[in-house]
């Protein structure tokens, strides 16, 4: 059979899409990126914000329209929080929820009566990422989260924390680079409370992997800035860790972090940055930030704005707050006008290009190692423009002979100009 996988949201989803490809694979099914061919239609769902929901109840609905006869799958945070709801959408057939996504396949083969084809399981196929137009792969190495953000859905969709056993991640690391894959990148939901429940650490994680794996590019996904164990940012010496994290700070206020329930000031953030961009220069942080939360004073929001423009982001998430049923944020008082709430994100969409395009400056001249990816954009008949991303993950394009083939590859560049929303650079041979 044929099977299509769709996400929204987090690196995590993209993990868990990327692992449920693999099991049908195994299952001796076939994975499409053409959804109207698929027999069964699979989507991971998001609920972070009430836009996330109503993005993921529209996917659902356009899956179903656009391919009525394949069966259709629900899982994720949005499917986990409004079980019955999602039931009830035209076209679904079986609704899993996060408690039970590790056992997806098994699932929705036993549960849709079909039929798996054991026999071809060991026979060779094309890898799942690629089959899927990707060259990383995101590894869940941890689940759900001990913390209570007072504006977050999403630790009450995932629940407690679990953490994966370093072996099992190594294992799979290992396989996905003997299958050609150059760049992994670490996801969770709580990733900085990785092995806490396992007698281990982030830390001990990434040299382990660094120690028992050679694949040439490491990533993390988003981190919390809080817990990281010592001289965490020492490790970026090792320059297969690749120099960028996303921390999201959520706001530039402290009195606001407290409403929001953040373990991290801004005076330990603004350190965090400080070694992070000492180690190593050009090390990329970008952020997520909530605008208009409960209560924002003007001068709250000005104290954020001033913090966020001091400490200078690579990218910025922006988020403006919407009220979250099940959140303490959503029974705090002073809820923010859409009016408010609108000319502060503008505000903040302002600064945040000006940052970005900063940073993106800065690098220019520069020279580093990109790994080059499937994504072209024919310019002539004889070249096109190809995409990639360099260590601190600028996206960048270089122009290639049509039969020219660097996809998959680790060539190095040098960023000359800027052009729309990437780099223009130069191959060095």
């Amino acid at each position: 059979m044929l099977i299509h996988l769709k996400t929204l949201g987090c690196r995590l989803n993209e993990a868990e899409l990327e692992t449920w490809a693999q099991a049908f694979q195994t299952a001796g099914h076939h994975i499409t990126r053409d959804q109207s061919l698929a027999d069964i239609n699979i989507v991971n769902s998001c609920a972070v914000t009430a836009d996330a929901s109503r993005k993921s109840r529209q996917m659902i609905r356009r899956m179903h329209r656009n391919n009525p006869q394949a069966k259709l799958v629900v899982s994720g945070c949005y499917a986990t929080l409004n079980p019955d709801e999602v039931a009830e959408l035209m076209g679904v057939d079986l609704v899993i929820s996060n408690k039970d996504k590790n056992h997806l396949v098994e699932q929705t083969l036993a549960g849709l009566n079909l039929e798996t084809m054991p026999a071809m399981s060991t026979e060779p196929g094309e890898f799942s990422l690629f089959s899927r137009g990707r060259q990383r792969a995101f590894i869940k190495v941890q689940d759900g989260c001990r913390y209570r953000c007072t504006f977050c859905i999403v630790t009450i969709a995932r629940g407690k924390e679990i953490s994966r056993p370093v072996q099992t991640i190594i294992d799979e690391i290992n396989a996905l680079h003997k299958q050609g894959i150059n760049e992994v990148i670490l996801t969770g939901v709580h990733l900085g409370g990785y092995g806490d429940d396992i007698n281990s650490n982030l830390s001990d994680l990434i040299r382990a992997i660094l120690d028992h794996t050679d694949i040439p590019r490491l990533r993390m996904g988003s981190l919390e800035p809080w817990e990281l164990p010592p001289n965490f940012f020492d490790l970026f010496a090792n320059p297969r860790l690749m120099p960028h994290l996303h921390l999201p700070l959520q706001s530039g206020s402290d009195s606001v972090l407290r409403r929001m329930a953040r373990r991290c000031k801004t005076k330990e953030f603004a350190e965090m940055v400080k070694q992070a961009r000492g180690k190593i220069e050009n090390f990329n942080i970008t952020t997520d930030i909530i605008v208009g939360f409960p209560g924002e004073t003007e001068q709250e929001w000005q104290d954020s704005y001033n913090f966020i423009k001091a400490i200078g982001f690579g990218h910025i998430h922006i988020f403006t707050y919407s009220s979250r049923k099940g959140t303490k944020a959503a029974t705090l008082a002073k809820q923010l006008t859409n009016e408010i709430k609108k000319q502060r994100s503008k505000q903040l969409h302002q600064l945040a290009e000006q940052m970005k395009q900063q940073f993106i400056e800065q690098n220019i001249s520069r020279q580093y190692p990109v790994l080059w990816e499937a994504q072209k954009q024919e310019i002539t008949e004889k070249y096109s423009l190809i995409f990639g991303y360099t260590p601190n993950y600028l996206r960048v394009a270089c122009k290639v002979a049509n039969d020219e083939s660097i996809e998959n590859k680790i060539i190095p560049a040098e960023l000359q100009e800027v052009a729309e929303q990437h780099l223009i650079c130069q191959l060095i041979s």
